[in-house]
């Protein structure tokens, strides 16, 4: 982004429970991550943390002036298409790649003072940018905590890096005082590669954000004398696609249903389609290969009847999040944290790992006992657990425990 946004912003609220409760009176934070214009999941966290974290604290906001090199990034733009972001003030410093980028980043702390300083962490690109960040954090006047909030200790797909992974991670992570995931099969690899390590298990927040956003009209032609089956975001292998494909057969032999998949296929959608021709469903699935501005994720969601993600392989789900947001229940895998996330037989359905059978029994099962009211209603009243206030909470905390080294 050309212009640099600058954020330097003091906002009161009267009610303070938790900086009393933790004895952390407006704390200067420096929260340090993507935000519009960039898309994606980390993207919406980070900029609805820093919203969060703004009502009671100094926040200053650091993100990328660059983000992702294109010949690395596997999608077709790292830029948010949304009519109505999610979006907050911040300060344009960072690039990954450019080490001059990172002392600037550092001299711009210096300046501001924070008392903690947030850092995400998702993928090992970052791992020599936070490294360097980490060292030169310890050695601030302040001496700030710094905190991790580990979406993916380990990435999904690890490929030729596997051997190297943990001791990137290890290097990457290691200047923190503490660390928060949100599962409990995350925290157990973390506490492998940083043994002593401060961790927090917090769920990930909803995305009920987009709930503020008007919802677009669909611009797909979707049958409306059926129920809508969705899965949504970003396509790899991971995500098991293939394996609900597999699955519909079974469910439409029991009842007419549609179902759409959108979101951007980082492989391309050739074996999908084949796939569905050679099952012989295609009059019950429209795929969609882009990339869904908050508008049509809002209205696909407002659509459905239910959510689907049979992943193979999981820590946590935006996705799921974004659902809850919105009061749809989710039938989803036993793998990762999914299933500490959604409550089997309350707030969704969860079944093992790729068994095309078992899911298909529970789609059905949803439709066939009337399961959606229910599972809307105790969503609603999961408010409080995945809340960003919730998550707030396990920042002041974790921070007000957790020494510098």
């Amino acid at each position: 982004m050309g212009d640099c946004i600058a954020y330097h912003r003091f906002r009161k609220k009267g009610d303070v429970p938790y900086a009393i409760r933790y004895n952390l009176r407006m704390t200067r934070y420096c929260l340090i991550g993507p935000t519009y214009p960039y898309r994606g999941g980390i993207a919406h966290y980070t900029t609805l943390l820093a919203q969060a974290l703004e009502h009671e604290n100094e926040v200053l906001f650091i993100s990328f002036s660059q983000q992702y090199p294109q010949w690395l990034f596997p999608g077709r733009s790292d830029r948010d298409p949304s009519e109505r972001p999610l979006q907050t003030d911040a300060e344009y410093l960072l690039n990954p790649l450019n080490p001059l980028s990172w002392w600037r980043t550092l001299r711009r702390m210096r300046q501001w003072k924070p008392e903690v300083v947030i850092i995400p962490w998702w993928v090992p690109f970052w791992a020599p940018a936070w490294m360097a960040l980490g060292q030169g954090i310890r050695r601030l006047p302040t001496r700030p905590k710094l905190l991790f909030i580990c979406h993916n200790v380990l990435p999904h797909e690890q490929g030729k890096l596997r051997p190297i992974l943990p001791l990137l991670t290890r290097l990457a992570l290691a200047a923190g005082n503490g660390y928060i995931v949100h599962a409990e099969a995350d925290a157990a690899i973390l506490r492998q590669i940083l043994p002593q390590a401060a961790v927090r298990v917090t769920p990930h927040p909803t995305y009920a954000a987009l709930g503020d956003v008007p919802a677009a009209a669909l611009p797909w032609s979707l049958p409306a004398d059926r129920p809508l089956l969705l899965f949504a975001g970003f396509v790899r292998p991971y995500k098991g696609l293939d394996v609900l494909l597999d699955a519909l057969p079974q469910v439409l032999a029991q009842r007419p249903l549609h179902l759409l998949v959108a979101g951007e296929f980082w492989q391309g959608t050739d074996t999908y389609r084949e796939q569905i021709a050679r099952l012989g469903i295609a009059d019950a699935v429209t795929l969609v290969d882009d990339y869904l501005p908050n508008e049509l994720l809002a209205a696909c969601l407002a659509r459905a009847e239910v959510v689907v993600l049979p992943y193979r392989s999981a820590t946590q789900s935006g996705i799921i999040q974004a659902a809850f947001g919105q009061g749809k229940p989710v039938i989803t895998t036993n793998v990762g944290g999914l299933g500490e996330v959604v409550t089997h037989e309350q707030t969704g359905l969860v079944v093992p790992p790729d068994n095309p059978t078992a899911l298909a029994a529970a789609i059905d099962r949803f439709f066939a006992e009337g399961l959606g009211a229910g599972m809307m209603e105790r969503i609603g009243q999961e408010n409080g657990r995945f809340s960003w206030q919730h998550l707030v909470e396990q920042i002041y905390s974790l921070a007000n425990h957790t020494t510098n080294l």
